[in-house]
């Protein structure tokens, strides 16, 4: 059986071969980036795999139907938006992620992106570096006083609020379905953690959080009517996916001095995005890399991999986003 990897960025694929290899598997690798769809199309295609291991490549409908025996679409993360589940449901392939292998370097780089602008780190160094050291521009605030509003409360939602109530005594709003579904507005459910609207979050937040994932519902849901609606002039952080966000209502919203500044770790258009928004002095970027540590990577690489393999084996996956159709 063969297992095509599409993309790894990492520098080797000891980790996934050394598990394919145990059991009896052939892995094909791809190159570290991944390539435009067309590419991975014919890719897939070349190989007929059994299962296919995904980063960031698309793995489309077209793709799926060329390898007449897929088994699993694997996604070496947590979002799902690069792969077409329809397609790999109607042709009996399972669907795979690793749902909770980087909260807590997630909701770490939140945590550091809030600081980097509450206390100007990213501002000054910039300044200092330059040769402007003066002390008495200083204009910051206490954290401690900070209304921040997580959208999105799932296991890294839940583990970023959780840190900002606990370790820094900041007030968190946060939101879902789910939890408006089943809790009163208002309610504690954590120490600091108070369930909220949206609509609340906009008059009282001074730093909105997306933690959500990429569907229909969610793609630009950060645009002028939103931005328009926020009262307290708040940061905005992604970590998400960057088409949670429009570009050009977010330079809007800088510009007129409805938002105090943006820190994404994601940009819609990745991995070229606009540079009307990394170019800002007002908005703090890195290049995807929330998820990334030497612990994280491992870990996703290993389970991502073991999935795989108990799938080929005949067992279901221990991390199923889908139900495939019977073949």
């Amino acid at each position: 059986m063969k297992v095509l990897l599409t993309d790894h960025p990492w520098p080797d694929v000891s980790v996934e071969s050394e598990i394919c290899e145990r059991a009896g598997y052939e892995l094909i690798a791809g190159p570290i980036e991944a390539r435009p769809c067309e590419e991975i199309d014919a890719f897939v295609a070349e190989h007929r795999p059994h299962a296919i291991m995904c980063c960031w490549a698309p793995v489309s409908a077209q793709a799926i139907e060329a390898a007449a025996d897929l088994r699993i679409v694997a996604r070496l993360g947590v979002g799902l938006d690069n792969i077409d589940i329809p397609a790999a449901t109607a042709h009996g392939a399972w669907v795979t992620n690793v749902p909770d292998y980087c909260v807590e370097e997630v909701s770490d780089h939140v945590i550091a992106m809030l600081l980097a602008h509450w206390r100007g780190i990213v501002d000054f160094d910039r300044r200092a570096k330059r040769g402007e050291w003066n002390p008495a521009s200083a204009r910051l605030i206490r954290t401690r006083d900070r209304t921040v509003g997580v959208i999105g409360y799932g296991r890294i939602g839940r583990v970023t609020a959780r840190k900002l109530a606990r370790g820094f005594g900041v007030r968190v709003l946060v939101t879902s379905p789910t939890l408006l579904e089943n809790f009163v507005i208002g309610t504690e459910v954590e120490p600091g953690v108070l369930v909220a609207t949206i609509e609340l979050m906009q008059l009282e937040a001074d730093a909105v959080v997306l933690h959500l994932p990429l569907t229909a519902a969610t793609h630009h849901m950060i645009d002028d009517v939103f931005i328009g609606a926020c009262k307290r002039k708040p940061i905005l952080v992604n970590v998400s996916r960057g088409g949670l966000v429009d570009n050009d209502a977010l330079i809007r919203g800088l510009e007129q001095g409805r938002l105090s500044g943006a820190a994404l770790d994601v940009v819609e258009g990745e991995p070229t995005p606009s540079r009307a928004v990394l170019g800002r002095h007002d908005v703090v970027v890195t290049p995807h890399v929330a998820f990334s540590s030497d612990a994280s990577l491992e870990e996703l690489r290993r389970r991502c991999t073991e999935d795989v393999v108990r799938v080929l084996r005949g067992d279901p996956p221990r991390h199923p986003c889908n139900e495939p159709r019977s073949r």
